[in-house]
């Protein structure tokens, strides 16, 4: 075991700082993180809570008189002294694990420590990925570089290279790259030329296996995203993440030759089965969302912000989805959504303008036909909303002269 320290790492703490806020392992292990446990557990990457775990159970049981957890803050200080502290911090946490093996009493004290059975079987992932923190950034670094890779001979032996490297750094190697790459298909069309077969078992043989791994966790880390509801949920991050998942996946079912029962045809149809259950419910909302923004109010008619806020939101994910259904099992509902949203907006585009012509300085019904000529840039097509948006402009303009 390296030597420790002779004193506890103590930087000097921000104004304001908290050492409750700071991330664990003050985000050295964030490359390889997932955002929560999912349904799957990979060997490439780790939950949340089970690094969290960890990392707690590191400070109050394994290193007191190494860290004091009160000084620690995001500065480069803190993150330098925890760094030099790695290789005693993986020491004690192996001769922990290793006693814990060995005595039964040892293992049930061990799993009352970090909070149950889940956290100490992922134990032994969250070392290994302590052990090769320092590949993390450069492994990050080549899937940056990898996007600007024209020249598809060259992605090839680069990322065989990168299979050849440590055989226990490769999992994580292959998630932090695979998180910074713009086109997940290039990486496994690369891996097919190299294995010369689209299979399962090819890929596996010629050392590929931990990149479609790579890829299908970080799939499965779009799923929290989508969990997001209410008028302030982030629509433009769940649109993001259904994209996202759609890159991932199609890497994955559009390229390999996937075989029914085979662990990644049955991860694959495991995943779009929870993305699809979740944008269901958003999918239906769509069309009355639009309908209840775009009609009138009973008694002082107004716009309600709030509500054009939720049909806009609505449509932009209709629209993600039109993009990425290839990916999802939403197609019949999508296909009689579609068709509800473009009937109801040429309704009420269509009365809207009839509005205008009788009214020509009804303010609330010109508010209310732009949000719905916004909607209808989405549904119909920029063009489309243009005409409109002119035909509203001359009625206006002559009706008001």
């Amino acid at each position: 075991m390296p030597t420790a320290p002779s004193r506890p790492a103590n930087p000097e703490r921000r104004p304001g700082s908290r050492a409750k806020g700071v991330p664990p392992f003050l985000g050295l292990l964030d490359p390889v993180t997932l955002k929560e446990r999912g349904d799957f557990e990979f060997d490439c990457a780790l939950a949340h809570d089970d690094v969290a775990a960890t990392w707690k159970w590191i400070l109050r049981d394994l290193a007191a008189d190494l860290i004091d957890e009160k000084a620690l803050d995001e500065s480069e200080r803190s993150r330098a002294a925890v760094e030099a502290l790695m290789p005693d911090l993986i020491g004690r946490a192996q001769l922990a694990l290793d006693a814990a093996a060995k005595s039964p009493e040892a293992g049930r004290r061990l799993t009352s420590q970090v909070g149950g059975e889940e956290t100490r079987d992922r134990l032994p992932y969250v070392l290994a990925a302590m052990r090769c923190r320092s590949l993390f950034e450069k492994a990050q670094g080549f899937g940056r570089a990898a996007n600007g890779l024209t020249d598809d001979s060259s992605l090839t032996l680069a990322l065989q290279s990168l299979v050849a490297s440590d055989q226990n750094a490769t999992p994580f190697l292959m998630f932090a790259m695979v998180g910074q790459m713009a086109q997940p298909m290039r990486l496994v069309s690369a891996a097919i030329r190299s294995a010369g077969e689209a299979t399962e078992p090819a890929l596996i043989r010629t050392g590929f296996g931990p990149l479609i791994d790579a890829i299908l966790a970080h799939a499965q880390d779009q799923i929290p995203v989508l969990t997001q509801v209410g008028t302030f949920g982030d629509m433009d991050l769940i649109c993001r993440a259904v994209d996202r998942y759609h890159r991932l996946m199609r890497a994955v079912i559009g390229l390999i030759e996937l075989t029914r029962g085979n662990d990644w045809a049955r991860i694959a149809a495991t995943l779009t089965k929870h993305v699809s259950d979740k944008l269901d419910p958003k999918l239906r909302d769509v069309a009355p969302d639009v309908n209840k923004s775009l009609r009138k109010r009973d008694g002082t008619d107004r716009l309600d912000s709030d509500q054009v806020l939720s049909a806009l939101n609505g449509m932009y994910l209709l629209a993600t989805i039109r993009d990425c259904r290839d990916s999802l099992a939403l197609n019949n509902l999508f296909d009689q959504v579609w068709s509800q949203v473009g009937q109801a907006l040429e309704i009420h585009i269509d009365r809207l303008l009839d509005a205008l012509r009788a009214k020509p300085n009804d303010n609330v019904a010109s508010a209310r036909l732009d949000a719905a000529l916004k909607m209808a840039a989405i549904r119909f097509g920029q063009d489309y909303a243009d005409t409109l948006r002119r035909a509203k402009e001359t009625t206006v303009r002559r009706l008001s002269s």
